[in-house]
């Protein structure tokens, strides 16, 4: 029997490196070049991917930020120093005015003022039964004052109305004389700081919304005007003017007028301005029409008595009635809108009692 017989392969002899000339470096380049794309692309593609997931985890957090900012805010109604300087930087809003935005930090440095008042000044825990009702309280005083300072920037802009740096200074200036004597202006920041809390930009920030909102409450009282014009001619008319005769003549034409006395006052006292006029009258001696300092209408001072230290005068008061009354009718036609739940119960500007 034969064996069989067992074919061995030859091994093919490995194939000699293609030699490298001048006309097959480009196909030769090529080739390694290739090769090395099978580890190139898959890195690549992780990369891609670790962008979108980083993108994707940062919108992520964002959006938890605004969820947790908003909640602090509105329902929990978050008033702390850093809620404070967030909204400083970021212009939400706490209400709305006919279209235009109150900016919730304009709320919450007023609120804050107020505060560090009540706990600093007057000694008041705010923690207490009392203290959560004069949180209610100041709480609609600061919103009320936000609503009505927006007012009455939106009504400025409309009307040219502005307040200069100038202005500012003037009314800072006057400030200073006190009973002691007149202090420095780094004395008088100190003050405020003290006070209320504010630093010296921020006062003069509140400042200037103060003027602002006195000139615009002056410029759209017409009625006042008319007041004060047709007191004027009575003024003119009578040889010796009393303010009790002027004050019933200007009821008897229809015009909301209030009179009163000071009683006996420092002559720094701070009063709108009435105690300074007094001063550069004599006796019985009746002055012209002041616009008070502190916006709410037009002023007659007649000085009843001066000594070297006080004295005492009477005064005619026209109000200023057409801006807040705008603010309530705003509110009658539902133009204000308020995003946090504040008690109305306490309004003394905009909603009637």
């Amino acid at each position: 029997m034969k064996k069989p017989r067992i074919k061995r392969r030859k091994k093919e002899a490995p194939e000699a490196p293609a030699r490298i000339t001048n006309e097959t470096v480009a196909e030769h380049r090529e080739k390694i070049l290739a090769g090395g794309r099978r580890f190139k692309y898959p890195h690549q593609y992780a990369r891609h991917r670790l962008v979108i997931n980083a993108i994707l985890i940062s919108l992520a957090t964002l959006v938890i930020l605004v969820v947790v900012a908003w909640w602090q805010l509105y329902p929990m109604q978050n008033t702390s120093t850093f809620f404070y300087r967030l909204t400083r930087i970021l212009p939400v809003p706490v209400a709305s005015v006919d279209g235009t935005s109150v900016r919730y930090s304009d709320y919450l440095v007023s609120l804050s003022g107020s505060k560090h008042y009540l706990e600093q000044t007057e000694g008041l825990n705010l923690d207490s039964a009392d203290g959560k009702r004069q949180i209610e309280y100041i709480k609609r005083q600061a919103l009320d004052s936000a609503i009505a300072d927006t007012y009455a920037a939106k009504i400025a802009r409309e009307k040219n109305i502005t307040v200069s740096d100038s202005e500012v200074e003037a009314a800072i200036d006057a400030s200073r004389d006190t009973v002691s004597g007149r202090i420095s202006r780094e004395v008088y920041d100190d003050s405020a700081y003290s006070t209320f809390g504010y630093e010296a930009d921020e006062y003069r920030d509140i400042l200037q919304r103060a003027l602002l909102r006195q000139k615009v409450a002056y410029a759209v009282d017409g009625t006042a005007r008319d007041a004060k014009t047709t007191a004027e001619g009575y003024i003119r008319q009578a040889k010796k003017p009393t303010l009790s005769a002027l004050a019933t003549q200007l009821k008897k034409a229809g015009f909301v007028v209030q009179a009163g006395s000071s009683g006996s006052v420092p002559l720094t006292n701070h009063d709108g301005g009435l105690t300074q006029a007094a001063r550069q009258l004599t006796k019985g001696k009746v002055s012209g029409f002041l616009s008070s300092t502190t916006g709410d209408g037009y002023y007659l001072v007649q000085l009843t008595s001066k000594t070297e230290t006080q004295l005492s005068y009477d005064f005619l008061k026209i109000p200023l009635t057409e801006f807040d009354r705008g603010l309530q009718q705003l509110a009658s036609k539902r133009a204000i809108r308020e995003y946090i739940s504040v008690s109305k119960t306490t309004s003394e500007i905009i909603y009637n009692k």
